[in-house]
């Protein structure tokens, strides 16, 4: 499906989502290494764990009043949330204020993915879902590329001035959807209720969530994803970690009169700007080489490959060879991105489409909460342990994937 038969919504979303992507990835990264100075590594990788507790609220609220009011004003709402906060961490002069204002950021960034997941599989048709969601991956990971490089410098040298960027940008955002974006959601989703009050707002909540819960092969979808991502998250936490307190100083290129040595926050942004690079030079290739491969084999290869690359990391800390784990790594969660989005928009039933996505986020939320106890155990345990532990997450993932599609075949699914 190409991009100039898009709906205007998706157009304008993938302009507005890849712009702000680029001064995320220039802030994101080094949050765990900014908090980890300011408090130490156990206090740190404790306060990383708090975070996802709100996004867990936020992204099943979110996913209710996607549904409900419609995916354009929770994504409105979204949008203002992450705006204010990116303003009040710009001129906050205490740490604590730091802090609320990035659980703030997350919490705002929880309510709008699934009103933003479920417009995409509003307008676009199942058959080439795969390819929009390996498109606005494209677009989200151009960011991805130059913001950690750059990020390694303004991130600790032009903190405030980078935080007032991502607040404009997030403005403009806004601004953007409010005039241009339309209502997606289907005629047929409709919700009644005998009264408005919050209780039975809750209670009518808790009911749609709950029936959700008790799909036991949605909830053996979502373990797989916990482990998977796990390993994947440790890109931006225990990976930072690891690059800034074990790997030396070095050379990229030495030869003849030619010398860029690098420090360790530049070979953060390296390797982090290497797997955004990949993201956007295969994610569509590699989307189309896939298509008529089953979504199980992808996601057990998926996990396996994370797994590895994350696993080999340990072994050493020459540059080149971080970079060669590093594209293992990138790989399998290349192969995985696209097919996810696309597998939970089948699965989801229409008038229930965006509290499942608000409950596939959860997939990111716990892996987000679990991921940084590495963080806390890294004050104890070596980095080849480290590592061990994210491999053995990834074998588990694996396990579950192959027992989940084999219980969708047994139901003919």
């Amino acid at each position: 499906m190409k991009i100039r038969l898009w709906n205007t919504n998706l157009k304008i979303r993938l302009f507005g989502e890849s712009l702000f992507n680029m001064l995320y990835w220039m802030y994101f990264p080094f949050i765990t290494v900014y908090f980890s100075e300011l408090f130490g590594l156990q206090t740190a990788g404790l306060m990383m764990t708090v975070p996802p507790l709100f996004s867990l609220a936020g992204s099943l609220i979110g996913g209710y009043m996607a549904d409900r009011l419609g995916r354009r004003t929770v994504m409105l709402i979204g949008t203002a949330l992450q705006t204010i906060m990116f303003a009040l961490f710009a001129a906050s002069t205490h740490h604590v204020i730091d802090y609320a204002a990035f659980i703030g950021i997350g919490l705002g960034s929880a309510l709008y993915k699934p009103a933003s997941s479920a417009m995409v599989a509003d307008l676009v048709p199942q058959k080439d879902r795969r390819q929009v969601f390996a498109a606005y991956t494209t677009a989200n990971n151009l960011g991805a590329v130059l913001g950690p490089a750059l990020g390694a410098v303004f991130f600790f040298e032009y903190r405030q001035e980078l935080l007032w960027c991502c607040t404009s940008i997030m403005l403009i955002y806004w601004a953007l959807i409010f005039f241009f974006v339309h209502e997606s959601k289907p005629e047929s989703v409709t919700h009644r209720t005998s009264s408005h009050s919050f209780l039975s707002l809750l209670r009518e909540q808790w009911t749609g969530y709950g029936i959700i819960f008790r799909d036991k092969m949605f909830l053996l979808y979502l373990l797989a994803g916990v482990f998977s991502l796990i390993s994947i998250m440790q890109l931006d936490l225990y990976l930072a970690v690891y690059i800034t307190n074990y790997v030396p100083a070095q050379s990229l290129i030495s030869m003849f009169d030619i010398n860029i040595r690098l420090e360790h926050t530049e070979i953060l942004g390296w390797v982090l700007g290497l797997n955004g690079l990949m993201f956007v030079l295969f994610v569509l290739p590699v989307t189309r080489w896939l298509r008529p491969v089953q979504d199980r084999n992808v996601f057990i290869l998926s996990a396996l490959l994370t797994g590895i690359g994350t696993f080999l990391l340990g072994l050493g800390t020459n540059i080149w060879y971080l970079f060669g784990c590093t594209i293992i790594f990138t790989i399998g969660e290349i192969v995985r991105s696209p097919v996810m989005h696309s597998f939970i928009s089948q699965y989801a039933p229409e008038h229930a489409r965006g509290q499942y996505m608000g409950a596939d986020h959860l997939q990111y939320i716990a892996g987000r909460l679990f991921a940084p106890i590495t963080v806390f155990l890294s004050a104890w345990v070596a980095p080849l342990g480290i590592f061990s532990l994210n491999f053995a997450s990834s074998l588990i993932s694996a396990l579950l994937y192959y027992a989940l599609f084999r219980g969708l075949q047994s139901r003919g699914v």
